[in-house]
């Protein structure tokens, strides 16, 4: 209870509901879309470089069982999803594919989150866990797409090249969206300049890291608010979807950690990212793939009821349960 109510009372937090409110109470507040484009570049180029810089004084063995842990829940989370969503939710091919998509994926905001929250409690963390989001980035997403072309009536009557030129380009928009590029490009120049070179810059990308985030997550919480009108609209199989399926996968994704030998703090967070949905990387491959989605459905789920969940209450719940595990494996 205490670490529940620390986690409500952190910064974080605190600005992320500053924002809810600023929308529900139709406050003028607004962060510039430039500013917040500007935020979102820092974090994640930040956490890119600092995983490199981890990266490249982590022995390779020690990678190699997180990275297929990692790997199996980007593959194995869209599959339960999809057919959760077809035959629970008698949802449409594009819709179950869609959710899929983004529940398979990862919440970059999440991971950075859930990095601070371990760091808040004097837990350590993997420095290569930025290399283990972006593992789980893009599998996801490419399995909610590809079951729900293969499954949809309308991709089977259409042409096979026109099928495979809309699925070719939104698996080329996931790896050439800014944040998968980012990501991948910070872990690239962190882990070649290693953490000499690094300490030269560590003022800008590590130092100002949690106050830039608090700015961050004021924005996302009045981004998020806007969608809790939709919510009611969503009915209960959406709701369930996205308050129940998180604890699943979050405590899957917290157990595989521990059992591939990741610290508690590191299974936390990769706990964290595993229950989280995305709503930067996987709706703009979803608008190309499955135009005929609905954005209602899949943003509804993954920002307006997902990631307040996982932000308040989850990281405290994954925390408590690596503790506890870790006292039992």
């Amino acid at each position: 209870m205490n670490v529940l109510l620390e986690n409500l009372l952190s910064p974080m937090v605190l600005c992320f509901v500053l924002g809810v409110g600023a929308t529900l109470l139709r406050s003028d507040l607004r962060v510039p879309q430039d500013v917040y484009s500007a935020l979102t570049i820092y974090l994640l180029l930040a956490i890119g470089l600092k995983g490199g810089v981890a990266l490249s004084s982590a022995p390779l063995a020690e990678l190699l069982l997180p990275l297929f842990v990692t790997l199996l829940l980007g593959l194995a989370i869209p599959l339960w999803v999809y057919a959760l969503c077809r035959r629970l939710g008698k949802l449409s091919p594009a819709n179950s594919g869609a959710l899929a998509a983004h529940y398979g994926s990862v919440s970059a905001v999440t991971f950075i989150a859930a990095l601070s929250f371990v760091g808040a409690r004097g837990l350590e963390a993997e420095g290569y866990l930025p290399t283990l989001l972006a593992v789980l980035e893009i599998p996801g997403i490419a399995v909610g797409l590809l079951l729900a072309r293969m499954n949809s009536a309308r991709a089977a009557a259409a042409a096979g090249a026109q099928a495979d030129e809309g699925l070719g380009r939104a698996l080329s928009s996931i790896l050439t969206s800014k944040s998968v590029y980012l990501l991948l490009g910070g872990l690239l120049i962190g882990a070649l300049m290693g953490e000499a070179q690094f300490s030269k810059i560590s003022n800008v990308f590590r130092d100002p890291f949690n106050g830039i985030l608090c700015l961050f997550l004021l924005e996302l919480g009045m981004i998020a608010a806007a969608r809790f009108s939709e919510v009611r609209k969503a009915g209960p199989f959406i709701l369930g979807l996205a308050l129940l399926t998180p604890p699943i996968h979050g405590a899957l994704g917290v157990s595989l950690g521990l059992l591939s030998g990741l610290s508690v703090g590191g299974a936390t967070v990769l706990g964290a990212m595993a229950a989280s949905a995305s709503y930067i990387a996987a709706p703009a491959a979803v608008r190309v793939a499955l135009p005929e989605a609905s954005p209602s459905l899949y943003l509804t789920a993954a920002l307006g009821l997902t990631f307040p969940f996982n932000l308040t209450l989850g990281l405290p719940m994954y925390a408590a349960l690596a503790v506890w595990l870790d006292g039992v494996l």
